[in-house]
């Protein structure tokens, strides 16, 4: 169970036990002690109720620890009668010295995910949840029933202008030694005067036409509880009440405080004005319980009148009422100080040494380990369970009670099923560049996956992800170097880097293909003075293409390189490499002058190879379509993109083969704002295995044509 529940539930057992000292205390002291110690000293219990205060070492303390000692020997595996282990009751095989037939039994019980007994961990484990739902359920019904009430209470108030009654108020004030403003209303409909408001206080009398005496004794009284805090302190009952909504003991506290809360007040009134006027005080208060109104009071306001029951108890408190002598008071200063020790001796749960108790003794730690291997072993099982059937919460909740080993095997295993909702689920419940993510992140940059790397990213500090980005840059890896400046911040930094890399590519191109003779004016090619139709260059590794058609253009080239990517000359191509390379629609597109088409025809596209189509210059207005098909492979991507904005797609479509049907691309679109004209370069992907025989044609229709 959380240590934190553990020392919550202490303090409520520790509070019970003052709770019920201090109502057995009541049946002998009450008429001996004054009301008002009797009111003030609930107070120590709400602290012991609320703050987690006490010694190291507590009597209770000692009793928390020995039956957490005892919880735990019993969970703890037994290493002797195995013959009638209950079926919810998990057991290690390496203390299974029983015959092979018992041992088989057990191993399968060991392997078999229960589950009960997985509901039983999970609600153990987040039991808090409960509590604090019920708790916030309870406190937010008292706020809106209490709101509910002052509206109404507000709503019915006319506020009295008779200045000979507003004198009598303010006097009344000074002489309880009260500074701040006194508002004083009138509502027909409150069954007895009542004080409402925390920092501007408002008396509400049923009417005004009450005697003199009365009116002094009722204003006394309510600017006593005013004086007093006394709307304070019920809402801090109510609070504790909400707080340990659990314990019945709790509720009978809240109601022996509201109803000695009258009786104290009671007697601060008779303090002030003697006990002579003990009768006509005691008359005020049935004329009041004699003016019912129409609606019952709230628990968040001071009123005069209670119940039959209570008002006789009260008068009788009244009648009786007489100052206590100097020997009650030492009597009442000695068991506040015995009630403030004993609420410090009996403790709370000692939550320093909940982690130390089991390490006594050397069998017993060997015990824990045993019964940690079992618990991770379990909750490797669960995961496994929830991993397979797409429980995605239940993943979760099994994962983080792994140790850090099973969650590296684990994120490895996500990350080889290529499923990011599990992956980025269970990287965000680990810790800010823990081990886990660095060996990941090891693995993933081999094997060159940005996306998610990214993921991991989000998790590096800033240290680690300058050591990244160092590392990328040295490897020439731009997608990582793009992710990693945007992480540090560094985005302008990257920009002038990508086209400082962008400038010395392109003059490294133009002086590469230049020595073989081919030269490059914006997006036309030339080969010995004359302009090229179909320009192709294949990497050796089919890595990537480089593939332009201009049809203005007189012949057809491609380049030749050898294994280690070097360019070693120009070929023209034949009629027969054209056809293979476009099939019969080259020749149809050539007839075409207000749509442009590219063919789209290749054998082989190798898995997270890209294929550069060509460079477009598209207008408002423009229509786009692809038409392609792929008769093997399972993921296909087909994209625009502009050389300053690379990791940003246009006309973007990536599709999965579904069961049974043809892997295809077929989408229109058109190119209109927010989207600007320009030049865009063309794409195409292979995401999900090779692709094989992939045929079809993009083509562009020209605004003004279409």
């Amino acid at each position: 169970m959380n240590i934190v529940l553990k020392v919550f539930l202490s303090m409520s057992f520790s509070g019970s036990l003052l709770i019920l000292v201090l109502l057995l205390g009541e049946r002998f002291l009450k008429d001996k002690i004054s009301q008002q110690w009797q009111y003030y000293i609930w107070l120590i219990v709400i602290l012991r109720l609320l703050f987690p205060f006490g010694p190291e070492t507590s009597l209770l303390g000692k009793i928390y620890q020995t039956v957490d000692q005892a919880i735990t020997q019993t969970s703890l595996p037994q290493k002797h009668s195995t013959s009638n282990i209950p079926e919810d009751v998990l057991v290690p095989t390496v203390v299974l010295e029983q015959n092979n037939e018992n041992k088989n039994s057990l191993t399968e019980d060991l392997t078999t995910v229960h589950p009960l007994q997985d509901i039983k961990i999970l609600l153990t484990n987040h039991i808090w949840l409960i509590w604090f739902v019920v708790m916030l359920g309870l406190l937010i019904r008292k706020i809106t029933i209490y709101q509910g009430f002052i509206r109404y209470i507000r709503a019915g108030l006319i506020p009295v202008s008779d200045i000979e009654i507003l004198d009598r108020l303010s006097i009344i004030a000074k002489q309880t030694s009260i500074r701040n403003p006194i508002e004083l209303c009138v509502n027909p409909l409150v069954s007895s005067p009542l004080l409402i408001g925390f920092f501007h206080p408002c008396i509400v009398l049923p009417s005004t036409d009450i005697p003199k005496k009365d009116f002094q004794y009722i204003i006394l009284h309510e600017l006593i509880h005013y004086k007093r805090w006394d709307i304070f302190y019920k809402w801090l009952v109510q609070i504790t009440v909400c707080l340990h909504w659990f314990n019945p003991l709790v509720y009978l506290m809240s109601q022996e405080i509201t109803k000695i809360c009258e009786f104290s007040c009671d007697e601060a009134v008779l303090t002030k004005i003697g006990g002579s006027n003990a009768q006509d005080y005691g008359k005020t208060l049935l004329d009041a319980m004699a003016a019912v109104g129409r609606y019952k009071e709230n628990f968040g306001v001071i009123t005069l009148n209670e119940n039959k029951q209570i008002l006789k108890e009260r008068l009788g408190a009244i009648m009786n009422f007489k100052k206590r002598s100097t020997k009650i008071r030492i009597l009442t200063g000695i068991l506040t100080l015995c009630i403030m020790s004993g609420a410090a001796f009996v403790g709370v749960y000692p939550a320093a040494a909940a982690g130390n108790h089991i390490t006594d003794k050397p069998q017993e730690t060997v015990d824990k380990t045993t019964q940690e291997k079992t618990s991770s072993s379990r909750y490797a099982r669960m995961t496994e369970k929830y991993y397979e059937d797409g429980s995605l919460p239940l993943f979760q909740m099994a994962f983080c009670n792994m140790n850090e080993e099973e969650q590296s095997e684990w994120l490895n295993r996500i990350f080889a099923d290529r499923n990011l909702v599990f992956f980025g689920a269970a990287v965000n419940l680990l810790d800010e560049d823990c081990v886990q993510i660095q060996h990941l992140a090891e693995t993933i940059y081999k094997e060159n996956d940005i996306v998610y790397f990214s993921n991991l990213a989000m998790h590096m500090g800033e240290d680690s992800l300058k050591v990244w980005l160092y590392r990328a840059l040295e490897d020439g890896k731009w997608s990582f170097q793009s992710v990693l400046f945007h992480m540090l911040d560094r985005d302008d930094e990257f920009d002038e880097l990508e086209k400082k890399q962008e400038k010395e590519w392109e003059e490294a191109q133009i002086a590469e293909y230049g020595a073989v003779g081919v030269t490059i004016n914006g997006k036309d090619y030339y080969y010995q003075g004359q302009l090229v139709n179909i320009f192709l260059d294949i990497r050796s590794n089919k890595s990537f293409y480089t593939l332009n058609m201009n049809p203005n253009g007189t012949i057809n080239i491609k380049i030749v390189r050898n294994e280690k990517n070097e360019m070693i000359g120009v070929a023209y191509m034949t009629e027969a490499e054209v056809i293979e390379l476009f099939g019969d629609d080259k020749e149809d597109s050539d007839d075409e002058t207000d749509v442009e088409i590219i063919p789209v025809n290749f054998k082989n596209i190798t898995a997270e190879e890209t294929i550069f189509l060509g460079e477009y210059i598209l207008a408002d207005g423009d229509k786009i379509r692809y038409d392609i098909f792929a008769e093997t492979g399972n993921g296909i991507e087909v994209f625009f993109a502009k050389d300053e904005q690379k990791d940003i797609f246009y006309w973007f479509v990536h599709n999965l083969r579904q069961p049974d049907k043809p892997l295809k691309i077929i989408a229109d679109f058109i190119v209109e704002p927010p989207t600007k004209p320009g030049i865009y370069k063309l794409f195409l992907r292979a995401t999900d295995g090779t692709l094989g025989n992939v045929k079809g044609s993009i083509s562009i229709a020209s605004a003004d044509e279409s």
